[in-house]
């Protein structure tokens, strides 16, 4: 049985389409997927993102327990800074994609994705058992909640004294948000700016309830997990299980720069990753835009236009609302960048082959 969220009534008052994911039910849509598009494109959209798993990292060698355990170079981290990194296994392959805030100089917290939070909270005890540091999955105590799109700094301003015009982009600040604790970051996933509003379970219903509230004079709206899969679509972001995953490196997804091998001390993963430094990937993540009207979708193959040669595979697809042209994310081989199409239940669909990510706001 899916497990609900804080915000399950929230969500059913709504009348909202829910639906399973990750284990977990969340909110599909609540009325016109295009329209939550658009919304957060234009105006602001609110997000309920509590499925995601939070992991508390604390103790004099947090740091360095971080440094082992993951890709990046967390100690390096600023307080009151945040990163993109991986948890990958011995052999290089991706467990997890993750976003670890330093919210004090030994206190982290690691934001895995909810299908993956409990073996990336099993794995960082495991690789964090020789440090003094403790580990504490804390996923259970919290709600998050953002705003997303041009219009969330006047939204949030509005229930909060916190400086938001001094928080950049990558960075979290506690604050308190509708008289709620939060910690409240900047780091973003639809291409859009916004916050992510990390506060106790037990205030997730009254954050919402003020945040649409202060947010409707300005056109925000709630906005489910189909807007939220062709936002970070358009913006060119990858999602576990469709463009990340434990058969891939870091390098095969195309960002090998986030595994810092210039960091002091060893970390798991670096011997299976060092040989694919300076060796392009045999395949290479590409975005695609359709010619046609049909949309490419998961899994369907990608082939040379002329003779249906299978030289990769759509990971994600969808109709973009920005482009008005389908769009998707796909691996192929390297070296190919014309000259290909994707096989849509036997039709061949030209594609073409173009670098991600297909939208990026102008600031």
């Amino acid at each position: 049985m899916s497990r609900p969220t804080p915000l399950r009534g929230v969500h059913e008052s709504l009348g909202a389409t829910l639906t399973d994911f990750a284990g977990w039910l969340m909110p599909l849509r609540y009325g016109s997927e295009s329209a939550e598009h658009n919304a957060v494109r234009q105006a602001a959209g609110l997000f309920d993102l509590s499925h995601m798993g939070e992991i508390l990292v604390t103790g004099p060698q947090a740091a360095e327990a971080l440094d082992y355990a993951l890709v990046g170079h967390l100690s390096a981290l600023a307080p009151g800074r945040a990163r993109y990194t991986m948890i990958v296994d011995a052999g290089g392959g991706v467990l997890d994609d993750l976003i670890v805030y330093r919210l004090a100089p030994e206190e982290f917290m690691v934001v895995a994705n909810a299908s993956n939070y409990p073996r990336v909270a099993a794995e960082l005890i495991e690789r964090a058992k020789d440090f003094d540091a403790a580990v504490q999955d804390r996923s259970e105590e919290y709600a998050l909640v953002a705003v997303q799109g041009p219009r969330s700094v006047e939204i949030l301003s509005a229930l909060t004294d916190a400086d938001l015009d001094g928080l950049g982009y990558y960075a979290g600040l506690p604050a308190v948000v509708a008289g709620h604790e939060a910690l409240v970051a900047r780091t973003g996933y639809t291409g859009e700016d916004g916050f992510e509003l990390f506060v106790a379970a037990s205030a997730a219903e009254s954050l919402w309830s003020a945040l649409i509230e202060a947010g409707a004079p300005h056109g925000l709206i709630p906005a489910g997990l189909s807007a939220r899969d062709t936002l970070r679509l358009e913006a060119g972001m990858p999602l576990y299980g469709n463009e990340l995953s434990a058969d891939l490196t870091p390098f095969d997804a195309g960002l090998g720069r986030v595994v810092r091998f210039d960091k002091p001390g060893d970390f798991v993963g670096r011997a299976a990753l060092e040989p694919f430094r300076d060796v392009p990937p045999a395949r290479r993540l590409v975005g695609l835009v359709g010619r046609g009207r049909r949309v490419p979708r998961h899994g369907y193959p990608v082939v040379v236009a002329g003779d249906g040669t299978v030289v990769g595979e759509v990971t994600s697809g969808a109709p973009s609302q920005t482009l008005g042209r389908p769009i998707a994310m796909a691996y192929v081989d390297s070296g190919l960048s014309s000259g290909l199409a994707v096989d849509i239940r036997g039709s061949r669909e030209p594609v073409e082959v173009v670098e991600l990510p297909f939208y990026r706001r102008k600031k």
